[in-house]
């Protein structure tokens, strides 16, 4: 007697549409396109892990670029001092003081900068 493969074939394609639930035209109703969709999500799913990190990481440099320049420093200049002064705050902490914390922000740009 052989095997066949209808309940799990069937369990299968049920996972695939109802994880496609909400995609347009046939993404959601027929197998084959369906699957095809949930591939291609999955690779752009694992592409914008990796990017979303770069964005955070444009974000808080504009972040701390806009508030040098309001204390007549550039981004530039203020990170190789970090780098020479040893200073351990990474961006997203300074780029987090430079929004909540002005004056803290000020007062750790001085004490780098001088």
């Amino acid at each position: 007697m052989r095997v066949k493969t209808g309940t799990v074939r069937r369990a299968k394609h049920k996972k695939i549409l109802k994880a496609n639930k909400g995609y347009r035209l046939t993404y959601s109703k027929t197998y084959r396109r369906a699957h095809e969709a949930f591939m291609h999500a999955g690779q752009y799913a694992y592409r914008g892990r990796k990017e979303r990190k770069r964005q955070f990481r444009q974000l808080w440099i504009m972040r701390i670029n806009a508030a040098l320049r309001e204390l007549g420093f550039t981004y530039k200049e203020f990170i190789h001092q970090t780098r020479l002064s040893n200073v351990e705050l990474d961006r997203k902490i300074l780029a987090d003081l430079a929004i909540s914390e002005p004056t803290v922000f000020k007062s750790v740009v001085e004490a780098v900068m001088k």
